[in-house]
């Protein structure tokens, strides 16, 4: 079987990457946590996971009817590095929801237009009606990361973006919308291992990008960027939540119980609590 791009993150899990990544996936069982300091050993067993999930998921149906009848509104932006978990996050959390009140964003490269507007402005073009739920799979933070990773964006426009993101986002927040912003951090080891299953995987193919690829190599750069990121947008009006998320179980749990905990705060149900081990603000984000 063809490998995309020539096999190169296979070649890079052999040949690259740090030692101590390649003696992480080494004899690693399948549900093994590579991250030693992640709190838990073994991922959550998938039967204790869909008996959790299930309850959760009849509440986000209720959230939504909430919602509609309220006319609020809500936006999830879901950040963290390639293969964090953003993507089967977001489809477990909408998979019972209705679609037409319920949209998610997963914006592609600015086109030559859109790349001479206002940064945020195909950002506002997507946010929510009254009774609907907007989640941003990547967001307007591509400019405090990726962009500036890769050089898509000089150092002058990441400032201004800086500049003007706290008061965009005490916008959307004062104009009465529910703003969650969850960051899903996965350590290296775990990463790797995620990207050679897609490399391996016609099915998951799809996901990969030159971007993902070379962004490997630049473990340190995002881990810098990433850090000043949080640091510079972790805000009273607009605070992060980080959900370490090398178990996808025990992380889309709790994404899903940050987000029913986010319009019912006051609600004394201990199993909307997510994980304290796993869940935080940016001072459990590990690099």
């Amino acid at each position: 079987m063809d490998l995309p791009f020539d096999g190169a993150i296979s070649r890079y899990a052999r040949d690259i990457a740090p030692e101590a990544i390649r003696d992480a996936l080494k004899g690693a069982k399948k549900r093994d946590i590579l991250s030693p300091d992640y709190p838990y050993r073994r991922e959550l067993d998938d039967d204790a996971y869909e008996a959790a999930m299930k309850p959760l998921q009849i509440e986000l149906v209720k959230l939504q009817s909430a919602l509609r009848a309220t006319g609020r509104r809500m936006v999830v932006v879901f950040e963290g590095r390639d293969a964090a978990g953003k993507g089967g996050t977001i489809q477990r959390l909408t998979e019972n929801l209705n679609p037409r009140a319920c949209t998610v964003v997963a914006l592609p490269k600015p086109t030559e237009r859109e790349a001479t507007q206002w940064y945020f402005q195909r950002y506002v073009d997507w946010l929510p009606a009254a009774g609907e739920i907007t989640l941003f799979d990547r967001s307007w933070y591509n400019r405090g990361v990726v962009e500036h990773v890769f050089g898509f964006c000089t150092p002058d426009q990441r400032e201004h973006f800086f500049r003007q993101l706290p008061g965009f986002e005490s916008t959307l927040v004062d104009e009465g919308i529910t703003l969650i912003k969850i960051w899903l951090n996965v350590g290296r080891a775990e990463q790797l291992r995620r990207m050679l299953a897609r490399e391996s995987d016609p099915l998951k193919q799809w996901k990969l990008s030159m971007i993902d690829v070379e962004g490997l190599a630049k473990w340190e750069a995002y881990t810098s960027a990433i850090r000043e990121t949080l640091d510079r947008s972790h805000t009273p009006a607009a605070p992060w939540t980080v959900i370490r998320s090398d178990d996808k179980n025990r992380a889309r749990l709790a994404v899903a119980q940050t987000v029913l905990r986010a319009m019912n705060p006051d609600r004394a149900d201990p199993a909307l609590v997510p994980d304290p081990a796993i869940t935080g603000g940016p001072e459990i984000w590990h690099g």
